[in-house]
């Protein structure tokens, strides 16, 4: 039996391998049904390997590397990103300040500030090429040492930016595996994340930079487990600085500072300079790039994805067409400007009136508050997932598992031409989230019921 088992588990591997090398050299973003297809078989491994009694926790950190190593020579197939974070860091590379300029003026110009900037321009697109980048410093940073190490090769600052998101991932593993130690959890969890099908291949196959922001954010955690609140808010205001979603998790702290300190004027106090620790870093960090125009330019791209960008949403579509019932035209404006709000009250009644004492409540308490900000936001890409899906690795829910499953589902979208959304699979994606994150909410109150 155990001969028999130890085979299963090196069939899956050798079926994963396989697949992802499909996955990253012969496929197309708009070969919907191929991409489902390969999509779902990798999860089934995936899920197979997680449950296997037989594979051990080193041959599981094993594999999760080898399987980021297939995709180190492909160019991204579903995400044109890449092109701009290239052009992000040639440009500082060449003394110019990526946050002051657009790409499109530069080519309607005639003008090459940076090297391939035609084709750097042409794979990012118009509509990226058109708005200013929203990419903080820490992340242009990593952008940086791609153009130092490769400045006139886009294949090569693609195998560097891999490397950089495989050590962010191991980074991940190293600090969530003792988070995981402290808190009696099993370590098995921690692939749940590392070795997720969705997370191989948005992070490392389609670079985006979340794992260097869950580096800084896991190890910051760590660090606060262990009293060191000093050093846990430079690394919080890191992560902020390489993606801004964090930001959102800085109310959670208040019950962390305030009721686990022997006074509320001592734990207050602390909170205050836990809170101007994050945003002084954070500013420290912007100010290379300081101008007069950088306020006006980064806060105007960043509104963009409330006023004007639309996809994979959920809650945001439903009030759209009830703007479209009795307005008779688009609200996304108006509901732009309402969901943030509505995010904002959510965190402060989290914040005030549930339990964040404990490492796990406050993990908790961090996921809950970005997955309401996700289900009513008006863009929800699929690489903003992998936040959740690291969080739940330390709670007793694990529906970003499931929805790492089926957001494949907003990709449909990529199959047409021009590129329109079927909100009938978005519906399926949502219907399936929500109906297992009621189950899971139904469970462990249950379970609280009858412990």
């Amino acid at each position: 039996m155990s001969f028999f088992l130890k085979y299963k588990d090196a069939l899956l591997i050798f079926i994963s391998i396989i697949f992802y090398f499909l996955f990253a050299y012969f496929l197309e973003r708009t070969e919907f049904y191929y991409l489902i297809f390969l999509w779902f078989s990798l999860f089934g491994a995936f899920y197979l390997l997680i449950n296997s009694k037989t594979i051990s926790f080193s041959t599981l950190v094993g594999i999760s590397v080898v399987f980021r190593l297939i995709f180190l020579f492909a160019i991204p197939n579903l995400s044109q990103d890449f092109y701009r974070f290239i052009w992000d860091g040639r440009m500082i590379l060449e003394g110019l300040n990526p946050y002051l300029s657009l790409p499109e003026t530069y080519i309607q110009q005639g003008l090459n500030p940076v090297a391939q900037a035609l084709e750097l321009y042409t794979g990012m697109g118009e509509m990226n090429g058109s708005h200013f980048t929203n990419y903080p410093p820490i992340n242009q940073f990593c952008f940086l040492i791609a153009a130092i190490f490769s400045s006139k090769s886009i294949f090569g600052a693609v195998i560097v930016f891999k490397f950089i998101l495989i050590l962010a991932d191991i980074g991940i593993l190293y600090f969530g595996k003792k988070i995981l130690e402290k808190l009696q959890l099993p370590l098995k969890n921690i692939f749940w994340y590392l070795l997720n099908p969705f997370i191989i291949i948005e992070m490392t196959g389609n670079l985006h930079f979340e794992p260097v922001m869950l580096f800084f954010l896991i190890w910051g955690i760590y660090k606060l487990h262990q009293q060191k609140w000093i050093i846990a808010a430079i690394l919080i205001a890191c992560s902020v600085s390489v993606k801004l979603i964090p930001l959102l998790f800085l109310p959670l702290f208040f019950q962390w500072f305030v009721k686990n300190n022997k006074t509320f004027f001592l734990g207050f106090k602390k909170l205050i300079a836990f809170y101007t620790i994050v945003l002084g870093t954070i500013i420290l960090l912007f100010i290379p790039f300081y101008s007069s125009e950088l306020i006006a330019n980064y806060s105007n791209s960043v509104g963009l994805w409330f006023r004007n960008f639309e996809f994979n949403a959920s809650f945001y579509y439903v009030f759209r067409e009830i703007g479209y019932l009795f307005r008779g035209y688009n609200e996304i404006a108006i509901i732009g400007k309402i969901t943030p709000i509505i995010t904002i009250l959510f965190l402060i009644i989290i914040t005030l009136f549930r339990k964040n004492k404990t490492e796990i409540q406050l993990i908790t308490a961090f996921l809950f508050g970005l997955c309401f900000y996700y289900f009513t936001a008006t863009t929800v890409h699929p690489w903003y997932l992998a936040t959740p899906i690291i969080l739940s690795v330390f709670t007793k829910y694990k529906f970003p598992i499931v929805w790492s499953l089926v957001i494949i589902l907003s990709y449909q979208a990529y199959s047409n031409f021009p590129w329109k959304e079927n909100l009938w699979f978005v519906f399926i994606e949502y219907f399936i989230v929500y109906c297992f994150l009621i189950y899971e909410i139904k469970r462990v109150n249950f379970k609280k019921l009858i412990i």
